[in-house]
């Protein structure tokens, strides 16, 4: 079965079986392995990519699902000149990452957090971080870091 859809600003079609799901096609077809694999039951969060500006958990979206669509991973959120997105900087200097798996996806699940609600106080960001797990910050660092994203990306 063909897909067609736009990932990170470019045109894609895919061939793949119908029960394909979308982080494997975005891992295995088209190496794009910042996508992390946790679960596999939309629990974790770590597959969270963006799929028209919303955050899904890309383990349990079908790819056939994105036809159309435009998904932007965790390497589509890098500057046109190749430098760190605001959150991701955000991530960098507030220390809310250590092991660095969840990152991607909970980096994700912070752009949008922030597009949605950009003045969120830190008990809303929590609320709405639930879907992402960590095992490893006690995501203090985490909020600081979304609350220092989020200024940036008003900026």
């Amino acid at each position: 079965m063909q897909t067609t859809f736009t990932v990170n600003g470019k045109n894609v079609t895919l061939e793949a079986a119908p029960n394909t799901l979308l982080v494997q096609a975005l891992r295995e077809q088209m190496h794009l392995t910042g996508t992390h694999v946790g679960c596999d039951t939309a629990q974790c969060g770590a597959c969270t990519v963006l799929m028209d500006g919303n955050a899904i958990k890309s383990c349990n979206v079908l790819l056939a699902q994105a036809q159309g669509a435009q998904i932007t991973t965790i390497e589509g959120l890098a500057q046109a000149d190749g430098s760190m997105h605001p959150m991701q900087e955000a991530f960098k200097n507030c220390h809310g990452l250590q092991c660095g798996f969840c990152t991607p996806g909970m980096v994700m699940s912070a752009v949008n957090l922030c597009q949605q609600k950009p003045d969120a106080n830190a008990q809303e960001i929590r609320h709405m971080l639930e879907g992402n797990l960590c095992r490893c910050t006690g995501y203090q660092n985490i909020v600081v870091a979304v609350q220092q994203g989020a200024a940036a990306m008003k900026a």
